[in-house]
C-alpha cells in the first residue's frame, strides 16, 4: 500500500485532493499535516475521520520533529500547505518566508532523509508577476513576483528545484492558476463575495475591477496533481491552467445574477498595493502528457456559488 503525506490537507485544495484521492484510489494510506491555522478547517474532512486510510497530525511544517514523525515511511509527499492570501502578506511578510520558504525547506530535508520516491512542490501563477495582454506565460518564463506572497512561493519553488539539481532528489512542481470550487475559505473572491451578498452586505470590488485572472476548477487543479505524481519527469515544471481568464468584474456580475442582485450591490475599494494586473499561463506541456480539463467554467462557477448557497453552516462560523 502506498503510504503519502499531504501537507496543508485541511485547506481548502488540500481537503479537496485528499478527498479525491481517497474516493479514486483505495489501495493508499495518506498522512495530512496540517497546522490548522485559521485556513485550516477539521470540518472539510470530518466525514473521513474513521477512514483507516486516513491519518491526521496537527502539526507546523516548520517544526522538524514533527515533519520527520509525519512523514516516516511514506513513499510520496505532495505540498500544498502554505500561506496563500497576498493582502495579509503585505500586511505581515515574515510568516509568508517562514511557512512558505522554510516549511518547504524543512520539508525538503527530511524528504530527502527518508528517500521518498516522488515529491509534489505545490507553486502558483502568481511567481511569474503581472502578464501583458496577448502573452500567456510558459514554464521556461523568468519568474517576476510582485507581492511578498508570490515572492516567498517563488522561493519555495526554486528551492525545490535545486534539490532535484543538486542531490537528484526527485522533484516535481506546478504552478496552478486560480482557483476556485467548494471549500474555499472566504476571504478570496469567489467565496467572499458570495457569502457577502447572502448576509446582504456588498462586495469588496478592487481598483476598476478589470484585474484579469485565470480560473481553474478546483477538482481540475487536484485531478492534474494526481495525474504528475504517476507521469510528470523529475525535475520539470507544469503550468496547470483553466485557461477562463475573466475580468473580476465579470466574476462578480456572474455572481450577482446566480443570486439574483443588481450592481447597486457592488462597493468599489482602494486597490490592492502592487496589485498585478493580468495572469495567464499556456499549459501545453502537460497537455502534452494526456490531461485536460474537465470542468466548463459555466457549469463549475455556478455548481460553485450554489455550493455556498446550500452549505451555510459550513461558512458562517468563518465569518464570525
Amino acid at each position: 500500500m502506498k503510504r503519502m503525506l499531504v501537507t496543508g490537507g485541511m485547506g481548502f485544495i488540500g481537503s479537496n485532493f485528499i478527498r479525491m484521492y481517497l474516493e479514486s484510489e483505495s489501495d493508499v494510506h495518506i498522512v495530512n499535516l496540517d497546522k490548522l491555522t485559521y485556513a485550516g478547517n477539521t470540518e472539510n474532512l470530518r466525514d473521513l475521520e474513521k477512514d483507516p486510510r486516513y491519518e491526521f497530525v496537527r502539526g507546523d511544517i516548520c517544526d522538524a520533529g514533527v515533519v520527520e514523525r509525519a512523514m516516516k515511511g511514506c513513499d510520496v509527499v505532495v505540498h500544498f500547505a502554505a500561506e496563500s492570501h497576498v493582502d495579509r502578506s503585505i500586511e505581515d511578510p515574515s510568516s509568508f518566508i517562514r511557512t512558505d520558504v522554510l516549511g518547504t525547506f524543512v520539508l525538503l530535508e527530511q524528504a530527502k532523509e527518508n528517500k521518498v520516491e516522488r515529491f509534489v512542490q505545490i507553486s502558483t501563477d502568481e511567481v511569474y508577476g503581472t502578464i501583458p495582454g496577448g502573452y500567456s506565460s510558459v514554464e521556461t518564463d523568468p519568474l517576476m513576483p510582485r507581492n511578498p506572497y508570490s515572492a516567498s512561493k517563488a522561493g519555495a519553488d526554486r528551492l525545490a528545484y535545486s534539490y532535484f539539481t543538486t542531490y537528484d532528489f526527485p522533484v516535481v512542481i506546478t504552478r496552478a492558476s486560480n482557483n476556485y470550487g467548494p471549500r474555499q475559505y472566504p476571504e478570496k473572491l469567489i467565496p467572499l463575495f458570495v457569502t457577502n451578498l447572502l448576509e446582504g452586505k456588498k462586495v469588496p470590488l478592487m481598483g476598476d475591477g478589470k484585474n484579469i485572472r485565470d480560473w481553474l476548477y478546483v477538482y481540475d487543479h487536484c485531478d492534474a496533481v494526481k495525474f504528475l505524481l504517476e507521469k510528470g519527469r523529475n525535475g520539470e515544471v507544469y503550468n496547470i491552467s483553466g485557461e477562463n481568464e475573466k475580468e473580476n468584474i465579470e466574476i462578480t456580475k456572474i455572481i450577482l445574477d446566480e443570486l439574483e442582485m443588481d450592481e447597486s450591490m457592488i462597493e468599489w475599494v482602494r486597490d490592492r498595493l502592487g496589485h498585478d494586473r493580468r495572469y495567464s499561463m499556456r499549459c501545453d506541456k502537460l497537455k502534452e502528457l494526456g490531461w485536460k480539463q474537465n470542468m466548463e467554467f459555466e457549469i463549475g462557477i455556478r455548481k460553485t456559488i450554489r455550493w455556498y448557497v446550500e452549505n451555510e453552516r459550513w461558512w458562517k462560523p468563518l465569518k464570525k
